[in-house]
């Protein structure tokens, strides 16, 4: 009875160390790096531009921030690139050969479970939704207007265009 009492108060005491790791981070927030994932960004909330072709001398990565598709109320941050064309924002999302939609990221699953985001750019954070590019003429006419890109063999680039939420 003593052991299976350590047990449970060990598990309990985890937990309740879990959440408040869980909420300084909320609190504080988790940036995404370079290289590794964060949960929630910090920066100024901003209604997103009528044109966002005035944002594309800011210099640096894009982060996205997601709904986790298992924890809804978790947050999963990245950075990508991203491309200005028409006044529009589009976010890439690279896959190597034979790995499909939404498997090979963890960010594109959970827009497919939930296509709210939230978008940074320098400081600036933009809540909206991204939709996924189906139509192949617009990818080629985003990808035409950034010139030739060298990707290797097998190598996709798939395409996220923001929308103002609704």
């Amino acid at each position: 009875m003593k052991i299976a009492m350590r047990i449970v108060g060990g598990v309990g005491l985890a937990v309740v160390a879990v959440v408040a790791v869980l909420l300084l981070a909320r609190i504080v927030g988790v940036d995404p790096g370079p290289t590794r994932p964060g949960l929630w960004m910090r920066g100024e909330v901003t209604p997103p531009p009528a044109d966002w072709s005035a944002l594309q001398s800011v210099p640096g990565l894009t982060a996205i921030q997601t709904h986790q598709y298992f924890f809804p109320w978790l947050a999963h941050s990245v950075m990508t690139t991203r491309f200005h064309y028409k006044g529009r924002l589009y976010l890439g999302s690279g896959y190597p050969a034979g790995i499909r939609v939404p498997d090979g990221r963890l960010w594109n699953r959970n827009l497919q479970s939930d296509p709210r985001a939230r978008v940074r750019i320098g400081n600036k954070l933009y809540d909206g939704r991204l939709v996924y590019v189906t139509d192949p003429s617009e990818r080629e006419e985003v990808w035409r207007a950034y010139g030739p890109m060298f990707w290797s063999p097998g190598f996709f680039l798939h395409l996220w265009r923001f929308e103002t939420a609704a």
